[in-house]
């Protein structure tokens, strides 16, 4: 499964994989379940490390600037707000679509 396409349309990324199902992600959606460190913590030396929640929105936040490959199974998405350190792989767009319509967060457990 790759993505033949990716594009944005309005407040949606529209992916479209090479057998030729398409994909539509709310962009609200995608960031806030960026998957970097930053937005979901990290797991370092058996500690958990959880990032403040955002106490406020801002505009651009939701809006893409950039789209980049990252080798052969992910995309970078540069955010308007100029967050940059996201990386989604194609399973994980995937499970972002599927989970988008229950708006089902992410659970990233610890490492160990």
């Amino acid at each position: 499964m790759i993505p033949i396409k990716i594009k944005v349309e309005k407040e949606n990324l529209f992916i479209v994989w090479n057998d030729e199902l398409a994909s539509t992600i709310k962009l609200t959606y995608l960031r806030d379940e960026c998957p970097c460190a930053g937005c979901k913590g990290e797991t370092i030396l058996f500690r958990n490390y959880r990032p403040p929640k955002l106490t406020m929105a801002h505009p651009e936040m939701y809006k893409i600037k950039a789209i980049e490959m990252v080798g052969e199974y992910a995309i970078k998405i540069s955010w308007k707000d100029e967050h940059t350190t996201g990386i989604y792989t194609w399973d994980y767009l995937k499970q972002l679509e599927k989970d988008q319509e229950t708006n089902n967060r992410q659970n990233y457990k610890p490492l160990l």
